[in-house]
């Protein structure tokens, strides 16, 4: 199944809701996809919710998908929220991940809760 992303804008941020199958192909498909809405609608700041099904990707492809994808966003993209909530999906992977896509330029950052993303983005966007 391809992946399918639900999009809800508010003020300061897009909030993409991220359904399908885990592999790199749709996660890939999926940051093109954010990327295009964030033009559409002037936001810099995304809560990425990912409930993709299937195993974690391997630290070759996470490594890839983080790095092209932090490369081509930091641009236009401010910061990233991400929840992950598939609990079979290893954290320290998804950790890693942050640590790429950080060192690439581009404010990514992990969280347990979409709750938790949320008051992060909120912090993000009283910044100057």
């Amino acid at each position: 199944m391809a992946h399918k992303t639900t999009a809800n804008v508010y003020s300061s941020y897009i909030h993409v809701v991220v359904t399908g199958d885990n592999t790199e192909r749709d996660v890939v498909g999926y940051l093109d996809e954010i990327q295009r809405l964030c033009t559409q609608h002037s936001r810099r700041h995304v809560l990425i919710e990912e409930s993709l099904s299937g195993p974690g990707l391997g630290i070759t492809s996470v490594f890839d998908v983080a790095s092209h994808g932090a490369q081509k966003a930091r641009e236009q993209i401010r910061a990233i929220a991400y929840v992950d909530l598939n609990p079979a999906h290893d954290h320290d992977v998804m950790k890693f991940a942050e640590t790429v896509a950080v060192n690439r330029g581009l404010r990514v950052r992990v969280f347990p809760s979409v709750d938790e993303a949320k008051r992060w983005l909120d912090e993000m966007a009283s910044e100057p």
